[in-house]
């Protein structure tokens, strides 16, 4: 049979293999039948072709059905005596080469290891049963069964190297496919970062220079200096999101690209600065503040200030009304930031009497435009860093955004009796000593 195909050279080199066993069997067999039963040397006798060539003709079977031929090669071996020919265990290398493949491809230990034994038995046994038993038989009993336990202990112990292998691999294939899985979510998790970024950089600026643009042409024919004024900044609002944007997508270079020189990223510390811009867009905003005020970690200043500025954004976008309440609440273990509007949303914005002054146009946005991820972005920036976020309308109208951003446990400095000056970190409404000024 002509095998073809990617298979081919596999099965010519298993051909070869095959045929290279039986041969070496074959040759072992006739090399058993030179000795004769009065320990002389001879030329193998027909009976010794008779068995190399019925056993090693069995032993092709021995990878589909193992068991059948080492029963099959065993029973030739017990019949080697009754032809006169001296049981030695090169005779039975047939029945030595099917001990091995069964071990090797039996399913159980126990299987295994029972059949084996079996086979070692039923050739020992053999040899006293027919002619005269000596000391040299009791010799060659012990030889003869050597070889087959020897064979089958060697077939399970490569059985479990394969075994051994084969798991090795396994686990390599799993971990590649683990690092693979875990690559993939960091880039998805990347690119939801990258986009969330994006979005409320792109909404919160484009949303200032529509708004200035829209008070420039109300403003163009009857108050020309206030028209120029806004926009200059028109010029200077998109000119702030033409850098910002470059440095956001700074953030894409590879690493063998040139490094652009980075600035800190934006937090309340920038608040006044968020605050003026919409101011300048035509938006009354006023900030009130609850507590005493404390540093806040990066991740949850930048979280801050970007729920700040996308919640503003979507009053100027969607309230329909002139003014917005900024409230920061500062407890022991959280800081909680509100943006509320008194506006009606697209109810107002369809009422007449919902209208803005003529002084201050608002943007006006286009009633079929899609949902956009505003809140979703606000509630994954709360989320990701241990907080929650809740929006909706207010029963008093308008809307509201609120959050819950944790803070990390507040350092307070007391005074002792002496003077000495201590700073402590309050823990569950106890204060836990750190550096003393003063003598020790």
């Amino acid at each position: 049979m002509t095998h073809t195909g990617g298979d081919g050279p596999r099965a010519r080199g298993a051909w070869r293999r095959e045929a290279a066993v039986t041969a070496t069997a074959f040759a072992l067999c006739l090399l058993g039948g030179v000795v004769r039963v009065d320990d002389t040397l001879a030329p193998p006798p027909a009976a010794a072709y008779v068995v190399a060539v019925v056993s090693c003709a069995l032993l092709p079977i021995r990878h589909r059905a193992p068991l059948a031929a080492l029963a099959a090669t065993t029973a030739v071996g017990v019949l080697v005596p009754t032809l006169g020919l001296l049981l030695t265990p090169l005779i039975v290398a047939p029945a030595v080469i099917t001990a091995y493949a069964y071990a090797l491809a039996a399913r159980s230990e126990r299987r295994a290891a029972s059949a084996v034994l079996l086979t070692s038995a039923v050739l020992v046994v053999c040899i006293p049963l027919f002619g005269d038993f000596s000391w040299k038989d009791a010799s060659r009993m012990g030889v003869v069964a050597v070889f087959p336990l020897a064979a089958g202990v060697l077939g399970h112990s490569v059985r479990n190297r394969r075994a051994y292998l084969a798991a090795v691999e396994e686990r390599a294939r799993r971990a590649e496919e683990s690092r693979d899985s875990e690559a993939r979510r960091r880039v998805a998790e990347e690119r939801v970062r990258i986009a969330r970024e994006l979005h409320d950089l792109v909404a919160h600026q484009i949303t200032l220079a529509n708004a200035q643009a829209m008070v420039a042409a109300h403003l163009f024919d009857a108050r020309p200096e206030q028209a120029r004024r806004s926009l200059g900044e028109l010029v200077e609002t998109t000119g702030d999101a033409l850098d910002e944007l470059r440095a956001t997508v700074g953030l894409l270079r590879q690493s063998g690209d040139t490094a652009a020189p980075a600035e800190p990223a934006p937090g309340l510390s920038r608040l006044p600065a968020l605050v003026e811009s919409f101011r300048r867009a035509g938006l009354d905003v006023s900030v009130h503040r609850e507590g005493t005020a404390r540093p806040l970690p990066p991740g949850v200043d930048l979280t801050a200030y970007r729920i700040v500025q996308e919640a503003l954004t979507n009053v100027t976008k969607h309230a329909g009304t002139g003014s917005a309440r900024v409230g920061f609440v500062w407890n022991r273990d959280h800081v909680t930031v509100t943006v509320a509007d008194d506006g009606g949303g697209a109810t107002a914005r369809t009422t007449p009497t919902a209208s803005p002054a003529p002084d201050r146009p608002t943007a006006s946005p286009v009633p079929d435009r899609p949902p956009g991820y505003g809140l979703i972005g606000m509630r994954e920036r709360a989320t990701a860093v241990g907080g929650q976020l809740s929006a909706g309308r207010r029963p008093e109208g308008g809307f509201l955004v609120s959050t819950h951003l944790p803070l990390p446990p507040a350092r307070d400095t007391t005074r002792t009796a002496d003077g000495t000056t201590v700073d402590g970190t309050t823990v569950d409404g106890e204060t836990v000593d750190g550096e003393t000024g003063g003598a020790p």
